[in-house]
C-alpha cells in the first residue's frame, strides 16, 4: 500500500459504560459493564492500520497514566509516535455511555492531546502519496488551531488532507472551516454534521454542496448510519453506497472505522465508490462488537465482501 497516514488529531482515553438507558436529570443508573481503553483518534488509527496502511501518530500526548495507556495501545497496533509526551500534563479522557439501543452519549475532559505546537508539526515530513488526518476538535478556537491551520497551509501539494469535522462542527468559526476545507482532499462526516454545515437534511443534497467547498478534485463522504453513505465526486451526481444489514450492539467508533478504512482503501488505489463499499463493510462489522476501536482486519472485511457477493449472510 502506497503512502502513510500521519494522524495529527487527538488520541484520548475512553471510559465506556453500558447502561440500559440514560439516567434522568438528578438520577443515577448502574452500568452492566465498564472498560477503559484508548479512543478518540485512536479509533481511526487502528482502523487504517488494520486495513493495511502505514500509520504514524503525530498528535500530542501526555506524560501521566492516560498517556501511558494511549502509547501502549498505539504500540499494540504497530503505530509509532512522532513526538515526546508533554512533561506537565496527562492525556484527556471521555466517558461514553452506551444505551440499550446501541446509541452513545459522551462527556469529555480534554488534556495534553490538544496542545500540538507549530514547532512540533514542522518536524513532520509528509511526502508525495502521504495522507494527513485531522478532526474538528483540533480546530476549536485557540492558538493550537491557528498553528494547525498554518501548518496545513504549508503542506506539499502532493499530500492529501483528510478531515472529519466531528460533532463540534457547529462550534467552528466559518472562516476556519472555509480555510481548512479549501485544502481538504477527503471530507468524511456524518449526515447530522453535513446538515449542520449546509442546512440540508438530505445527505445527497448536503454532499453536492460540500464537494464545491473542498480542494478541486476532492471527495466528500456523508456517512448515513446503517443506510451506508453518500459519495460526491467533482463533476458528478452524488451516489449512495448501501450499507450491510447487521444487528448493531455498539455504534461507538463506527464513523472512525469508516473514515480509517476509506482512507486506507483510497491509498491502496481504489476508486471512491469502491473504497466506500469497503468502508461500509468494515463499519458494519465494527458495530457488531462492543467497544470503540472495533474495526475489523482487512481479512475480515474481505470475507464480508466476498460473502455479500456470493449471496451468503452479510454478518451477525
Amino acid at each position: 500500500m502506497a503512502g502513510r497516514l500521519l494522524h495529527v488529531g487527538p488520541v484520548i482515553i475512553d471510559v465506556v459504560m453500558a447502561v440500559d438507558a440514560l439516567p434522568r436529570s438528578g438520577e443515577g443508573v448502574f452500568a452492566s459493564s465498564a472498560r477503559t481503553l484508548a479512543g478518540g483518534g485512536f479509533n481511526v488509527i487502528a482502523a487504517a492500520a488494520r486495513a493495511g496502511m502505514e500509520v504514524v501518530y503525530a498528535g500530542a500526548h501526555g506524560s501521566g497514566p492516560n498517556g501511558d495507556l494511549a502509547r501502549a495501545a498505539l504500540c499494540s497496533e504497530g503505530v509509532p509516535v512522532a513526538h515526546a509526551p508533554a512533561p506537565d500534563a496527562d492525556t484527556g479522557f471521555c466517558v461514553a455511555l452506551v444505551d440499550g439501543d446501541a446509541e452513545r452519549t459522551f462527556v469529555t475532559r480534554l488534556g495534553a492531546e490538544m496542545d500540538l505546537s507549530l514547532a512540533e508539526l514542522r518536524t513532520l515530513r509528509p511526502g508525495p502519496g502521504d495522507f494527513v488526518y485531522t478532526v474538528g476538535y483540533s480546530l476549536l478556537p485557540g492558538p493550537p488551531a491557528e498553528d494547525l491551520l498554518t501548518w496545513i497551509g504549508e503542506l506539499p501539494e502532493e499530500v492529501r488532507l483528510v478531515l472529519d469535522p466531528a460533532p463540534v462542527v457547529g462550534d467552528l468559526p466559518e472562516q476556519v472551516l472555509d480555510r481548512v476545507l479549501a485544502r481538504v482532499d477527503l471530507l468524511s462526516l456524518s449526515a447530522g454534521e453535513a446538515a449542520t454545515m449546509t442546512g440540508r437534511t438530505d445527505p445527497g443534497e448536503a454532499a453536492a454542496l460540500l464537494v464545491h467547498r473542498v480542494r478541486p478534485g476532492g471527495v466528500v463522504v456523508v456517512r448515513d448510519s446503517s443506510k451506508g453513505c453518500v459519495v460526491a465526486e467533482p463533476g458528478g451526481v452524488p451516489r449512495r453506497v448501501p450499507g450491510f444489514p447487521v444487528r448493531a450492539v455498539d455504534t461507538n467508533g463506527a464513523g472512525d472505522a469508516h473514515v480509517g478504512v476509506f482512507t486506507a482503501a483510497v491509498a491502496d488505489g481504489l476508486a471512491p465508490l469502491e473504497a466506500a463499499r469497503r468502508a461500509n463493510a468494515a463499519c458494519a462489522l465494527a458495530v457488531t462488537r462492543h467497544g470503540p476501536a472495533t474495526c475489523p482486519t482487512a481479512k475480515e472485511t474481505d470475507a464480508l465482501l466476498a460473502g455479500s457477493e456470493s449471496g451468503t449472510a452479510a454478518g451477525p
